[in-house]
């Protein structure tokens, strides 16, 4: 079973639980969007939306959290091949943080579309 099909995608999810459970101990921007996405989930079962707008909100919560992984694993991968400064790595690694304000900046739109009818329905009625 160790060596089967079956048995070494049992294996490589337990690596990429040790792999969400590591970025959720030690990143902290990690956790400071955990816990940004705990509040979002609250604020959606408070104001009831809908199932398309759970869709978007999960789907941007899992955007911002895979990308602050990937940024995560890029910075620990460059700062192995290069602990002192160089201006390429330093290129890499903003780049690297600016894909993250992307997917942040997009959850951000997508959370002004869901909630702001909620919290202003005279505005957008």
């Amino acid at each position: 079973m160790k060596n089967s099909y079956l048995g070494k995608r049992i294996r490589g999810g337990g690596y990429a639980i040790k792999g969400a459970w590591i970025l959720l101990k030690t990143e902290p921007s990690i956790q400071v969007q955990a816990i940004i996405s705990i509040v979002v989930c609250i604020a959606g079962f408070y104001f009831n939306i809908t199932k398309t707008e759970w869709i978007f909100q999960v789907l941007a919560i899992g955007i911002v959290l895979s990308t602050e992984g990937l940024n995560s694993s890029i910075e620990g991968i460059a700062d192995f091949v290069h602990p002192d400064f160089h201006s390429k790595i330093g290129y890499i690694k903003d780049v690297a943080a600016g894909a993250v304000l992307f997917a942040a900046l997009t959850a951000v739109v997508i959370a002004c579309f869901i909630y702001l009818p909620y919290i202003f329905p005279t505005l957008f009625s």
